[in-house]
């Protein structure tokens, strides 16, 4: 059995693409935003959002993944293989919640909309990615040749997944990098494309 928790913290966004994970456990978690403007609510995201226990840094949101790997061997006279693998991905998503004032201005809660649905994306898209790599390492170790011995065949099972896991941080890093790049031209974008939806009423106004 292998236990390997990852925390993958982010700045925001995210486009779910289709997979069919081993199996995922998904929970949630939410932490309060209070503020009336824009400058209050980055206020409160930089104090109250979880923390990146390797940077000290803290976020809008973050994903919080372990993975376990469940493995049963078949050995014979001459050999020792893998006769079955499962792989479990448990997320937890922590992302803010506004504690909304009665009267706040439209442009910040227009703002707010646009942030909020930005950061759950980039969450749930870092699940995603999870997903694809716990069913990439099941299909990998189930492809796996037999060994001599089961313990070859244990040592070939903990290179296995030594690789995909490390793969699976290279694509979480490389989907950081690229997102944080167009943060400000997504977020103006998706803004943009709001205000045209709610004058062309198909959203309800801030």
């Amino acid at each position: 059995m292998m236990n390997r928790p990852l925390l993958c913290a982010l700045m925001l966004a995210l486009v779910a693409t289709p997979a069919t994970a081993a199996n995922l456990v998904k929970t949630y978690s939410y932490f309060s935003v209070g503020g009336r403007t824009l400058d209050d609510i980055q206020k409160q995201l930089s104090r109250n959002g979880p923390e990146v226990k390797s940077t000290g840094s803290r976020h809008p949101g973050a994903t919080q993944m372990a993975f376990t790997t469940r493995i049963s061997y078949a050995q014979s006279a001459e050999s020792c293989r893998i006769a079955d693998a499962a792989v479990t991905v448990k997320v937890k998503v922590i992302l803010p919640e506004w504690r909304r004032p009665r009267k706040s201005d439209p442009d910040v809660r227009l703002f707010w909309d646009t942030l909020a649905a930005d950061i759950k994306r980039h969450e749930e898209r870092h699940v995603e990615i999870a997903k694809n790599h716990a069913r990439l390492l099941e299909d990998a170790l189930k492809a796996s040749p037999a060994q001599k011995t089961c313990e070859q065949a244990k040592a070939e099972a903990a290179a296995i997944q030594a690789a995909e896991l490390a793969r699976h941080d290279q694509d979480q890093v490389r989907f950081d990098r690229v997102e944080g790049a167009n943060f400000e031209s997504r977020i103006l974008r998706l803004m943009r494309y709001r205000m045209e939806r709610i004058e062309a009423g198909q959203l309800p106004p801030p």
